[in-house]
């Protein structure tokens, strides 16, 4: 009884560790929300984290890959309807979210997040907290 007890609080100790690790963003992101806009290369419907890989041209005219993470396909699918064809490559994009502290083309789009695409200034998404300034689509 007491192996059968050390065990099962083993394994619950090294499970929890690991979804914390998983989870635990804190301090990982800025703190303050980016707007960029880009062209979509891909959109990878995987779990956990489904991605949106995109191109932003920089300042200096050079082109910096991105990407961009969110939920899951599931919940993207129940919440806003998409589908492998809601990004297409080509696609122009507008992304505000917030980017990693390393300086990585990396942002994460699960908490004051938005999606807007540029042809038609249709929002395809917001995180269940939307960004504190408007959209700024035209």
């Amino acid at each position: 009884m007491r192996y059968t007890l050390i065990a099962v609080a083993g394994f619950a100790a090294i499970v929890s560790g690991r979804l914390m690790a998983h989870h635990g963003d804190a301090g990982r992101f800025q703190d303050e929300v980016t707007t960029m806009t880009g062209v979509v290369v891909a959109l990878q419907l995987v779990n956990p984290h489904s991605s949106i890989i995109f191109d932003v041209t920089d300042e200096n005219g050079n082109v910096v890959r991105w990407q961009a993470e969110m939920g899951g396909p599931t919940g993207l699918a129940n919440n806003f309807g998409w589908n492998r064809s809601t990004l297409t490559p080509g696609a122009a994009i507008q992304v505000t979210g917030r980017v990693v502290r390393s300086g990585a083309p990396f942002i994460n789009l699960t908490e004051r997040a938005r999606i807007v695409l540029l042809d038609t200034c249709e929002e395809i998404y917001h995180s269940r907290t939307p960004p504190d300034h408007p959209m700024g689509c035209s």
